[in-house]
């Protein structure tokens, strides 16, 4: 499948060193000879000197109008997957692979094609029947040549709604099938909260919040306007640093000049955070964004003291008051990936239950779905450890300083912003009364505990 789209860009970009993609047939035969599918017995210099190693499926292809790359390919299975991916920017010099964001983009997409063709190789008739629905697939995945749902598999069940070229001259390039039934949306705010802690006086302990807005829109009509508004409680933090899905019709540009850069003042962008908008066929996330919140959900102190075979561990959590106290799942693990196994070891904790690993090189603290009525809870212990044998891990950190409490949790219903959505406020412009579904959740996302009885790592110090 070509899209005209990229490769205006290609030649936007790269000018004069511009190598456009030759014709099917001619990409197929330069491919199968990169790959050693054909002539592999033959030595092609441009292929095999031993200054050409391939390290990664990113290959450079010899055209009769000159070297094209990159070109994503690998053959699995009897079949070859291939593309050629937009580099945004000069080829020469050739950019390091890691700055080509098309790169992920198209592994992602072929992995997704591997997975929804690859349970089917073996019965040619159901194979060629997958393949033959792939171009009306790919409509849906990849409408303008950018990945907007890797996963094909989960859009089979609707290929056969799928139009070539939309009926409705309204109908967006983004929205690429028809929905027919009764209108229903679909809305969760996830919020992930990052934070590290120290415990010390001259280091400051920091924490980040960063919200998704996903939404699952079946609702008919080739371009319907749906509007949708983030609500928050009385005197919470704005929302900030949001960033909007390309199909968001209009904004005010107040809500997107709001950084976190500056620092909290009058003028910073309150709400109403209202979004219009014209709906994909798939799931999609509406918006992203980020707030200043004044307290991390639980405080926690880790101190670990002793060297050798033997030590003491002393780990205190606490809820924060303003938390809701029903969580899915928290856990506490304290890793120790740098010494031998856990010979012996002796401990006490106030709540919940401590669980040694299968490799015996950390514990496992599950605390539950319920803070106790105190909302604190606290974990005291003494650890032995044996000689360490090649099958343990090895790490440069958990010593001393860099010796860490990582906490998972997840609460659902609850958003440490306190955003939510307001039902009565989303607005569908379609006969009927749609079904409004509207959830939230926050889950904890690289949240460490240090040890305070050493230098923190990591220093944030006050301005």
């Amino acid at each position: 499948r070509r899209f005209p789209t990229v490769e205006l860009r290609a030649e936007t970009f790269n000018g004069s060193t511009h190598v456009p993609v030759p014709s099917d047939g001619a990409f197929l035969k330069a491919l199968l000879l990169e790959l050693r599918l054909v002539d592999e017995h033959v030595f092609v210099e441009q292929r095999d000197t031993c200054t050409r190693i391939d390290h990664s499926c990113v290959h450079s292809v010899a055209t009769a109008s000159g070297e094209l790359w990159p070109v994503l390919a690998f053959h699995k299975s009897g079949l070859i997957y291939a593309c050629v991916p937009l580099v945004e920017g000069s080829l020469e010099p050739r950019p390091p692979l890691l700055t080509v964001s098309g790169l992920s983009q198209g592994l992602a997409l072929l992995l997704g094609i591997m997975d929804y063709i690859s349970p089917s190789r073996k019965n040619e008739a159901e194979l060629n029947a997958k393949i033959g629905q792939l171009r009306n697939l790919l409509i849906q995945a990849c409408p303008l040549g950018t990945p907007l749902n890797t996963n094909i598999r989960s859009l089979n069940s609707s290929f056969e709604d799928i139009q070539e070229m939309p009926a409705d001259k309204d109908q967006p390039a983004w929205r690429s099938s028809t929905y027919k039934g009764k209108p229903q949306v679909n809305v969760c705010i996830t919020e992930k909260v990052k934070c590290m802690q120290y415990d010390q006086r001259d280091v400051v302990d920091t924490w980040q919040v960063y919200g998704a807005v996903n939404c699952k829109c079946d609702i008919e009509g080739s371009a319907p306007n749906v509007t949708l508004s983030l609500a928050l409680p009385t005197n919470a933090p704005p929302l900030q640093d949001i960033v909007v899905h390309h199909c968001v019709t209009s904004m005010d540009p107040a809500m997107l000049m709001s950084t976190s850069a500056e620092p909290l003042h009058d003028s910073v962008y309150n709400g109403p955070y209202k979004f219009p908008f014209i709906p994909p066929s798939e799931s999609f996330n509406l918006c992203y964004y980020t707030s200043q919140v004044p307290v991390p959900p639980i405080l926690g102190c880790y101190q670990l003291v002793g060297e050798g075979s033997q030590i003491k561990i002393t780990v205190n959590l606490k809820l924060h008051e303003s938390i809701k106290n029903s969580f899915e799942y928290c856990e506490a693990r304290i890793p120790f990936f740098n010494r031998g196994p856990i010979a012996q070891l002796e401990y006490k904790v106030s709540y919940g239950q401590l669980d040694l690993s299968r490799e015996k090189s950390l514990l496992v603290w599950i605390i539950g779905q319920k803070f106790p009525k105190s909302l604190e809870v606290s974990l005291t212990g003494t650890v032995s450890f044996g000689t360490a044998g090649k099958e343990h891990l090895t790490d440069c950190v958990c010593t001393e300083n860099t010796a860490y409490v990582k906490l998972y949790f997840r609460i659902p219903d609850f958003t440490l912003t306190g955003c939510y959505v307001d039902q009565h406020s989303v607005q569908i412009f379609v006969p009927g009364k749609p079904k409004i579904t509207a959830s939230r959740e926050l889950i904890s996302s690289d949240y460490y505990i240090w040890n305070s009885k050493a230098p923190a790592p990591m220093l944030y110090k006050p301005l």
